[in-house]
């Protein structure tokens, strides 16, 4: 870590994360008065512009695991903003729709979402925002930590002296 940059750091998760931290709290300000936050604007987008999706095509496109998914829902689901289907192909499944209603306040949100892209990439550059972009999805696409379970921590001893 770099003392003239305390934001400087060789852990990958840590930049990460605190990148992740601005980045989300800056889009959830501009999309504040739709009166959704980030994740819940993605979740509209992706159910509005492909139509229905069971919970776990979803989770896959947001690369977000289902029961994650699921606790996101909730709030759009009890204001009604989505609405859950019995699936197309599989009974069982249920399958995540936008209600008229979560239509509106989408349309109300993409000029925001599309104002807080372009105060980004004005921010960091153009250029460097699609590296960025690109990046990430190069990053994502390794599947690091899918499908593998991370190895139970040890329980602390209790060495009696």
């Amino acid at each position: 870590m770099s003392q003239d940059d305390p934001l400087r750091t060789l852990c990958n998760c840590l930049a990460l994360r605190q990148a992740s931290r601005h980045v989300t709290q800056f889009y959830d300000q501009v999309l504040a008065p739709s009166g959704v936050r980030t994740t819940q604007y993605s979740i509209l987008h992706r159910v509005q512009t492909q139509g229905p999706l069971t919970v776990n095509e979803l989770a896959h496109q947001l690369v977000m695991d289902p029961s994650t998914l699921t606790h996101n829902l909730k709030p759009l689901l009890k204001d009604g903003l989505v609405a859950l289907q019995v699936g197309r192909t599989d009974r069982r499944q249920r399958a995540v729709d936008i209600t008229a209603e979560g239509k509106d306040v989408y349309r109300k949100a993409r000029p925001l979402w599309l104002r807080a892209q372009a105060d980004f990439e004005r921010a960091v550059g153009d250029s460097q925002a699609s590296a960025l972009r690109d990046l990430l999805a190069s990053v994502a696409r390794t599947g690091l930590g899918q499908d593998e379970e991370a190895p139970a921590p040890k329980a602390a001893s209790r060495r009696r002296r």
